[in-house]
């Protein structure tokens, strides 16, 4: 297994704190970690269904060997603490919904090119559905990773939410709570590259890692996903523009 040895200073002191974070406050079970490309970059999008399962990610990829850039909304980026952390790890920026979109995307792109590993939730927040299954993610993934041609490895996470409940604002560290990873073979987009990269195209290539995420989730879970993933753009809230969004009923 390749070690990770971040030039940074302060990603390394970070990346000692929550690893040993993370060790004491769960019991990690990971599994497929063959399916990781032992060179070169890649893009590592997982699923998110609470605040702390970004650390669990980093820390799973961290312990690979991999320097994970983790997409992240620019706003975290401004807060005193997190912010500052962001950017001495050089995690990526993202401006949701605006003409500057495009910056965060040529960013990882660089980073892609450079051989690191650009991590990111496809959903791009927190997903909405009620039994905490992906929903339906949104397309940046898909224009970056057709774009630039890189592998899409899925991830799958399970048992942090245990830790931290979705929405929840109280951590509970104790016993140490079992946290599952899996990695799955990279998903075939060969076929798209080329394309035009349209709405059809994109969201043709996030369905496919929606899928491949839900199908590495199914074991950890022992049951099977909904046939209907869930789809936030359906409701209300997400018209309205809103920028939280309750919880809302299955369609």
């Amino acid at each position: 297994m390749p070690k990770a040895r971040p030039e940074s200073r302060a990603y390394r002191v970070i990346a000692w704190i929550v690893r040993h974070l993370m060790f004491a406050v769960s019991k990690p079970e990971w599994t497929g970690t063959e399916n990781l490309p032992t060179s070169g970059g890649f893009i590592a999008a997982a699923n998110h269904a609470t605040e702390i399962d970004a650390l669990t990610f980093a820390h799973f990829l961290f312990d690979q060997g991999h320097e994970p850039r983790i997409l992240a909304k620019r706003g975290l980026f401004t807060t005193p603490v997190i912010g500052s952390l962001l950017r001495a790890t050089r995690m990526i920026p993202v401006d949701r919904g605006t003409a500057d979109a495009q910056r965060s995307l040529d960013a990882a792109q660089r980073e892609l090119e450079g051989g690191a590993c650009v991590a990111i939730f496809p959903e791009g927040t927190l997903t909405r559905d009620p039994d905490l299954w992906p929903m339906e993610g949104k397309t940046g993934l898909a224009r970056l990773a057709l774009s630039t041609r890189q592998p899409v490895v899925p991830i799958a996470q399970w048992g942090a939410g245990a830790i931290l409940a979705r929405y929840g604002r109280v951590l509970h560290p104790f016993p140490r709570k079992r946290v599952q990873v899996a990695v799955g073979p990279v998903v075939d987009l060969s076929d798209l590259y080329g394309r035009p990269l349209d709405s059809v195209t994109l969201r043709e290539a996030t369905t496919r890692v929606m899928d491949a995420i839900t199908r590495e989730l199914e074991p950890l879970r022992g049951e099977k996903a909904p046939a209907a993933r869930f789809d936030l753009r359906l409701h209300p809230e997400h018209k309205k523009k809103q920028t939280v969004y309750p919880p809302v009923e299955r369609p």
